[in-house]
């Protein structure tokens, strides 16, 4: 068993407080995402699971045992970073078995982690090869079998693909899930890329100033963001909002149309809805078209409502132009609602 506990952690530099109080339960085997943007936090709390930083305060738990007073080495974890740290003077067979040497095992059990985990890595037949010799793909699965062939209770990988191009990125995160889910390993995965998130991630947690502002499944944080935070951080495009006031008998006034709405003691709120998530109509909020993008499967367009922008994701064969008026209509069961002042749902 593998579980994580993270409990209260907190990180200052002098007076700059990087973690909150951060309170985490990874489960044995799970597959989770820490994702936010450049200086959330997501990293330092990495380091402070693998033993490279000290918590000012809190605890890290991993399969029972509290690990915060213990070196790196001792936690049961491999770490896989953004820079490949793969030894060029070493062939990829040495590479791997690398972790393996310094802790004295036998040859024949080398030989078969080794070749167990470069075959998992479809790099079996690159084993004699060096590092010189291979592209920048190969490397990243050299790094990654490395942390695999330790047979660690929890892998960490710090923005692990960062480094590789578009088309390398989605062949490795599709490999990369299959090869983590039959090593069944628990893993926690950095990275700032809302895509590899959601196509990755048993759960995301998702920050932001030092602090987990949700978390839960991929498709709960798309579907129901609990702050205007992740709405407007996961998507691509992100969410729309737009101010609403209360029009009474249960309605709420948005963009001159009365919608329904949740029963709250503010009389105002934001409503937010996703691009993909209107219909054009007869009916709806009014919308004047700025910039039109043909996308293929659809069309990107890029509205302006009561001063604002507010994108809409349409078919691909809706004859429109800029300067065009559409009338938006939500869809009901996809509309949210988020308090103006605290930023959280409704």
């Amino acid at each position: 068993m593998a579980e994580i506990v993270i409990k209260k952690v907190a990180k200052s530099f002098g007076g700059f407080h990087a973690l909150h109080s951060i309170d985490l339960t990874i489960a044995d085997q799970e597959f989770m995402v820490l994702l936010g943007a450049s200086g959330c936090g997501k990293t330092t709390l990495l380091r402070i699971i693998a033993g490279l930083e000290t918590p000012s305060q809190g605890e890290v738990w991993i399969g029972g045992r509290r690990v915060d007073g213990l070196p790196p080495r001792e936690r049961g974890i491999a770490m896989v970073f953004q820079n490949y740290a793969v030894f060029p003077h070493l062939t990829v067979f040495e590479n791997i078995a690398f972790g393996l040497r310094m802790k004295k095992l036998p040859r024949q059990e080398i030989e078969r982690r080794v070749t167990r985990t470069a075959e998992l890595m479809h790099i079996e037949q690159l084993l004699k090869r060096y590092s010189g010799q291979l592209s920048g793909g190969q490397r990243q699965r050299v790094a990654v079998a490395r942390a695999l062939a330790m047979e660690p209770d929890v892998i960490l990988m710090d923005e692990p693909l960062s480094n590789l191009d578009a088309l390398l990125r989605l062949e490795m995160r599709a490999e990369l899930k299959g090869v983590l889910a039959a090593s069944k390993t628990t893993t926690i995965y950095v990275t700032h890329d809302q895509v590899e998130a959601m196509s990755l991630a048993d759960r995301i947690s998702v920050m932001n100033a030092g602090k987990i502002v949700q978390a839960a499944r991929p498709v709960e944080v798309y579907r129901n963001p609990a702050a205007r935070f992740v709405g407007s951080f996961i998507g691509n495009p992100p969410m729309n909002f737009i101010p609403a006031k209360r029009a009474g008998d249960g309605k709420w006034q948005v963009a001159g149309v009365a919608l329904d709405g949740p029963q709250a003691s503010r009389d105002r709120l934001e409503f937010a809805i996703r691009p993909e998530d209107v219909t054009v109509g007869a009916e709806g909020i009014p919308a004047t078209v700025r910039v039109v993008e043909p996308l293929g499967v659809h069309t990107l367009l890029t509205c302006e409502v009561e001063g604002a922008l507010f994108r809409a994701v349409v078919e691909s064969d809706l004859a429109v132009t800029p300067g065009d008026t559409l009338r938006l209509a939500p869809k009901p069961d996809r509309v949210r609602w988020f308090d103006p002042e605290s930023g959280m749902a409704v």
